[in-house]
């Protein structure tokens, strides 16, 4: 790790790739929960429009990119709700234009796969400060933004104005994929918005929780995809997206374990104690003795403490077990 810290070049792309690891879930996180997956891949399209007209005017391609991809993610909001939105003009376009540019197609290859070792100082200040832009509104606006993206209706009967933060989110997604353009790529930067989101969900629960593991995912794949990709000489893109999909892979087998926990843990109250205890048998010998620290879930129940074992949950009375 030191010999990558002696290169500028390297500091610069783990920076950025740490920034685009915190920002992309960030985004991503109520992008998922709008059932919008896919709206990166469009607006990597508009993006490279974008692009497309900063290489033909001779201009920084972040800037430009950010600029068109904000004012064209408020149309394909407008598209999607209308159940019209497409990427393939957006595309067509950023060829276009880098065609008269004279750059030609391939051109924007960096663009499209990513190109995080040429992070310029100049990039990096940019992707630093609308990074902190992104952060302050995801994490600041969290509860009305989560609202907003999780029941409309809801969120209108307490006052929110909803299309205002719909415009936010798409628009920040907007952001964030202009700035991903140059660590993953405009054709991988939805992968990252979406995989560790996805991941998180398998591990975790709740909103906040999802959220803060979400960004830990997406932080450790791009940062550590950035290092990985300078030792085996690999696309730093395409390592940190696929690194990405490990975890998500990992997580898919684990999420069962969790499941199995948590209900073993918490067992609802499905009948009164009326009835519970109607339900009671009797275990008269137990090869077992339940304590405190005996190595089974202890559930506070009334005035006593059961015992979860082999599914059921023992009560602790007198000489013997309430099994129940």
């Amino acid at each position: 790790m030191i010999e990558i810290l002696s290169y500028p070049f390297m500091q610069r792309a783990l920076i950025a790739a740490l920034l685009t690891g915190l920002i992309a879930p960030a985004i991503g996180t109520y992008v998922v929960q709008r059932r919008l997956s896919l709206l990166g891949d469009g607006l990597g399209h508009v993006a490279l429009a974008g692009v497309g007209l900063a290489l033909l005017t001779g201009t920084a391609p972040i800037p430009i990119a950010v600029v068109a991809c904000i004012a064209g993610a408020v149309v394909v909001e407008i598209l999607r709700q209308r159940g019209k939105a497409s990427g393939d003009v957006g595309l067509a376009a950023g060829v276009f234009l880098s065609g008269i540019s004279g750059v030609g197609a391939a051109g924007l290859t960096q663009y499209l796969f990513g190109s995080l070792t040429t992070v310029t100082p100049n990039d990096l200040t940019l992707i630093a400060l609308l990074a902190v832009v992104i952060l302050v509104i995801t994490l600041g606006l969290a509860p009305q933004l989560y609202a907003v993206s999780t029941d409309e209706e809801f969120a209108r009967t307490q006052g929110l104005r909803v299309r205002l933060y719909h415009i936010t989110v798409v628009s920040l997604a907007a952001v964030t994929v202009a700035l991903a353009m140059r660590t993953v790529g405009l054709l991988l930067v939805s992968a990252l918005m979406v995989v560790p989101v996805a991941a998180a969900r398998n591990l975790v629960r709740g909103f906040t929780s999802g959220l803060g593991c979400a960004i830990a995912i997406g932080v450790a794949t791009a940062v550590g995809g950035a290092a990985a990709s300078f030792y085996i000489n690999a696309a730093p893109g395409a390592f940190i997206v696929l690194l990405a999909i490990g975890f998500f892979v990992l997580s898919w087998p684990l999420s069962y374990l969790v499941r199995r926990r948590r209900a073993a843990a918490v067992l609802p109250e499905l009948v009164d104690d009326d009835e519970l205890v109607a339900a009671h048998m009797v275990t008269e010998s137990h090869p077992h003795r339940h304590a405190p620290g005996c190595g089974h879930p202890a559930v506070q129940h009334g005035d006593h403490t059961d015992f979860i074992h082999e599914g059921h949950r023992h009560a602790a009375h007198a000489d013997h077990y309430d099994e129940h």
